[in-house]
């Protein structure tokens, strides 16, 4: 866990604020997860505001907090590597992402639900200190912030969501984000209890089982032959593991769709060496 703590966070860093209330309470679950978070925080922060003294001193502090995680999990692949930290990151965005729309479909409708769209959707941001998103991460991007705001704004109004996708017009983040920089707070540097009981519902057991359509094996792997001698590289390995890693995380809520789509991506690559 970070042992700085920051100082208070300036005006004009109000944009990263929730992103590094995420690092905050990851610190102890997903510490990978938090030192990206808290990267995307340095590096969005550097092109908002570098000179002025307190911006200074804010990115300072948090660059010690950087340092100090690379020190104690330098030894971590996920850290040492980026394609292998980028991995990490979308596949555990994408389990927020999984759980919240499970929920959605089923008709369940809470504010731990809504924070899992609201998390998914800011984890999805820092996959960008890795490059460009690819348009499927944007789109679902788009898709958990207008469902956090669409299902925060109709419980607070006492009106029954609808579940699954709607269109996406007309609805605020701006009360979402308001009521989450209120559950918590930056200054101290240690995260504060939140009002949604962070994350205590991503668990299997939680999810309604919905009906789903599978996809058909693609026919080309029952032929596929190796084109003379596939040399993988290791970029090839991490990118079978993170296919394989996307397909367990689906099957953890019980999206077979996801699953087979992404073990048939593996194995085409194991198989061809190519995607």
């Amino acid at each position: 866990m970070a042992a700085t703590a920051l100082p208070p966070l300036p005006s004009q860093f109000k944009s990263i604020q929730h992103h590094l209330r995420t690092a905050q309470e990851l610190d102890k679950r997903e510490p990978v997860v938090a030192y990206y978070c808290r990267l995307y925080a340095m590096q969005t922060g550097m092109k908002i505001d570098s000179k002025t003294p307190e911006c200074r001193k804010f990115l300072s502090k948090l660059m010690d907090q950087l340092e100090a995680m690379k020190k104690q999990f330098g030894d971590n692949e996920a850290i040492t590597q980026d394609i292998v930290g980028s991995a990490h990151v979308e596949n555990y965005a994408l389990k927020m992402f999984l759980y919240a729309d499970n929920e959605d479909r089923a008709g369940q409708f809470h504010k731990n639900m809504i924070k899992s769209f609201y998390t998914a959707s800011l984890l999805i941001d820092v996959l960008t200190v890795f490059g460009e998103l690819s348009e499927e991460n944007a789109q679902h991007r788009k898709y958990a912030r207008w469902k956090a705001a669409y299902i925060h704004n109709c419980l607070k109004n006492g009106e029954t969501p609808q579940p699954g996708p709607i269109g996406m017009e007309g609805e605020s983040f701006a009360d979402v984000e308001r009521e989450e920089a209120e559950s918590s707070s930056l200054h101290s540097g240690t995260t504060q209890p939140t009002s949604s009981s962070t994350y205590e519902g991503v668990t299997s057991n939680t999810i309604q089982p919905s009906p789903q359509n599978i996809p058909l094996v693609d026919p080309s792997l029952y032929s596929a032959q190796s084109a003379g001698e596939v040399r993988l590289t290791p970029e090839d390995f991490a990118r079978a593991q993170k296919y394989c890693k996307y397909a367990g995380s689906a099957l953890q809520y019980e999206d077979v769709s996801t699953a087979v789509q992404n073990l048939q991506k593996a194995l085409k690559l194991l198989i061809t060496g190519r995607e």
